[in-house]
């Protein structure tokens, strides 16, 4: 991901591109005053994070009157998330979703969000994220011509694996975990004694099929839409990691709107936002209930081993010398620090009932 970040040869010809970047990311169509900003994701129509977008389309231009729309185009019609990334930075895009860990690649502050055992529960994690911390994160990747407007939840990220399940951190010795390629990421299987191998998504299935790895982590939807559950029958919710996802703008469709366009597209995100997170606890719901219904185990393992043996993560930013790692460590003791924000821990390893 540090190749998106300097992006030499987007730099060379930003210059040029930027006029037909906002004709492509944003246009007038036939009407001089209807605005449409094009917005690009990977995901199926099914997902709750498309509907959540549909949802801001339609709030959009109910508070626009009709001035301002967004046309979504899912299922990487436009490229994948590397491509539509790039696509936002030279402005011949408008807006599209990724994972806040692929953000660590532009902005290091966001490897925030994927300090594990960061949040006590879900409602603690959307406390921070509506707040200043999370205004703070979604500018901060502003010097590389991406803006972010709101999170969307993508739930707790968990282990599956193939052969056992994953109960204490000595379980993960030996074995080679799929990790999303993020530094955080990888850095924290390494902690918890597991051999973090970086996989692009959609070659997992086949990685998991052939014994590439042993396991991957994802949350519950991911894992039950990819359809690992028939590999990976054991699921662990250990819940390590809450990594959201970004809803971001090309700086320059951003700067090409009025403060007012600029407010209600703000106000239609945000209000998507918690549209969203609704549809993802259905979704998880749901997962969870169909992958047991099709035999996987799913178990609560015992939260307090996984936090103990984390620690040297906290250490390391609490040590470092690197402002953004001080940065960083500073917002995790106001995280910490807000009310009732000790870990929840489960006190049973037992399988799940359906």
């Amino acid at each position: 991901m540090k190749h998106l970040k300097t992006l030499p040869a987007l730099c060379l010809i930003a210059g040029l591109v930027v006029l037909a970047g906002v004709l492509l990311g944003l246009t007038h169509q036939a009407d001089p005053d209807r605005v449409v900003i094009k917005m690009g994701h990977g995901l199926d129509t099914f997902h709750p994070v498309h509907r959540a977008m549909l949802y801001m389309a339609e709030r959009l231009e109910e508070k626009s009157g009709g001035t301002m729309t967004i046309d979504v185009y899912p299922s990487e019609q436009l490229g994948n998330e590397r491509q539509l990334v790039e696509l936002l930075q030279i402005g011949s895009l408008g807006m599209t979703k990724v994972s806040a860990a692929v953000m660590e690649g532009f902005a290091p502050v966001y490897s925030l969000l994927s300090v594990p055992y960061l949040f006590r529960d879900i409602e603690h994690s959307y406390e921070v994220l509506d707040g200043e911390i999370g205004r703070e994160l979604l500018l901060s990747s502003e010097p590389f011509w991406l803006r972010g407007l709101c999170f969307y939840d993508a739930g707790s990220r968990s282990f599956y694996t193939k052969d056992k399940p994953i109960l204490h951190p000595d379980d993960l010795a030996g074995l080679k975990i799929r990790v999303q390629e993020s530094p955080s990421a990888q850095r924290m299987v390494s902690v918890l004694g597991g051999s973090p191998t970086p996989i692009a998504w959609g070659e997992l299935y086949t990685a998991l099929q052939q014994g590439v790895v042993d396991g991957a982590e994802n949350n519950p939807p991911s894992f039950y839409t990819s359809q690992h559950y028939k590999i990976a029958p054991h699921y662990s919710l250990d819940e390590h990691t809450s990594v959201p996802d970004v809803v971001l703008i090309s700086t320059t469709i951003w700067e090409s709107l009025t403060p007012q366009q600029q407010a209600w597209l703000q106000e239609a995100a945000s209000e998507s936002a918690v549209y969203q997170r609704r549809l993802w606890k259905e979704a998880s719901d749901e997962a969870l209930r169909e992958v047991q219904a099709a035999g996987v185990t799913v178990y609560r393992p015992d939260k307090r081993p996984f936090v103990e043996r984390v620690q040297p993560i906290y250490d390391d930013y609490r040590d470092s010398d690197d402002p953004v790692d001080q940065q960083i460590y500073r917002y995790i003791q106001a995280i910490q620090s807000m009310p009732e924000a000790e870990v929840g821990v489960a006190t049973e390893s037992t399988p799940m009932q359906p």
